[in-house]
C-alpha cells in the first residue's frame, strides 16, 4: 500500500510537470499546479484502492491519472481572450 501511495505520488508530479511544460501558458503558478497534480494522483489512488480493494496495482494507478488530469483540467484558463457581448435592450 505504500508503494501505491508513493507510485500514484510520482505519477501525480509527473503528469503536472507534463503539464505544465505543455501548457504552462493556460495554467496558474507551477506550485499549485504541482501541488494539484500529486493531489489529484493520491486522492485518485485511494478512491481507487477503496472502491476495488486489492484489484491490482495497475488499476489503482489508473484511477490515479484519472483523477489527476481532470483535477488539473480544472486550473486551465481560456486560451484567447473571452468576448463579451452587449444584451440588446
Amino acid at each position: 500500500m505504500l508503494l501505491e501511495a508513493l507510485g500514484s505520488a510520482v505519477l501525480g508530479l509527473v503528469l503536472a510537470v507534463v503539464a505544465g511544460n505543455r501548457l504552462g501558458h493556460r495554467l496558474p503558478t507551477r506550485s499549485l499546479v504541482l501541488a494539484t497534480g500529486v493531489a489529484g494522483a493520491m486522492f485518485g489512488a485511494f478512491l481507487t484502492h477503496s472502491a476495488l480493494d486489492a484489484g491490482g496495482v495497475l488499476l489503482i494507478f489508473g484511477g490515479a491519472a484519472v483523477v489527476s488530469v481532470a483535477s488539473l483540467s480544472l486550473l486551465l484558463r481560456p486560451a484567447g481572450r473571452l468576448r463579451r457581448r452587449s444584451a440588446p435592450a
